[in-house]
């Protein structure tokens, strides 16, 4: 098995689809090495490429909102995506840019060994949890594979355009709360008086 530094590095020199072309930076994640919780986007933004951070612009501001609404932080968590390059005009990544690119995030995934993993919107849930996954109908349900419990909620940057998609992912994120509780107890943040 790969490290982490050379995993990084092979990413960080990937040519293998038209996004490595294009791409200011590799977004490779971010976070915690160690965590029990691994949240997985679609793609960088326009930020996130300038950045080489994933999620890092409004999106991602919304995110660490949403985790400390449930006593996460990023420290706690891991963060990554399905492609690790930006694609043109932050369109929906391609299947081929999906295939060239999930090696990456499965070899991210057996280093971290998670616990649980969050997928954050439709593309995500789609790659990860099932081809057929409709976001709108499914958000929020537990799926369980390898040991591993599976959820997806509604995608930051969906609920800015979108404030009506909020109180469904708010519920949502009480439920991974919920899970967290149960799966990774040490992975909350302690509460400060």
């Amino acid at each position: 098995m790969v490290t982490w530094e050379q995993l990084e590095d092979m990413c960080q020199h990937c040519q293998a689809c038209p996004l490595g072309e294009t791409r200011t930076n590799v977004v490779f994640g971010v976070g915690n090495r160690q965590a029990d919780i691994l949240f997985i986007g679609e793609g960088p933004g326009e930020q996130e490429d300038l950045q080489g951070e994933p999620f890092v612009g409004p999106a991602g501001h919304l995110l660490d909102l949403m985790l400390s609404l449930i006593d996460l932080e990023r420290s706690k968590v891991y963060i990554a995506n399905i492609v690790k390059c930006r694609p043109p005009k932050n369109r929906d990544p391609l299947n081929t840019e999906q295939d060239a690119c999930i090696g990456y995030l499965r070899a991210q995934t057996a280093l971290l060994r998670p616990k649980i993993i969050v997928c954050l919107g439709r593309i995500a849930a789609m790659r990860i949890i099932d081809k057929d996954f409709r976001i709108t109908k499914q958000h929020g349900q537990w799926f369980h594979r390898a040991g591993v419990a599976m959820t997806a909620i509604y995608h930051p940057s969906a609920v800015l355009r979108d404030p009506f998609k909020g109180p469904d992912t708010f519920v949502d994120l009480k439920s991974i709360q919920a899970k967290v509780r149960e799966l990774c107890p040490d992975s909350f943040t302690p509460l400060v008086y």
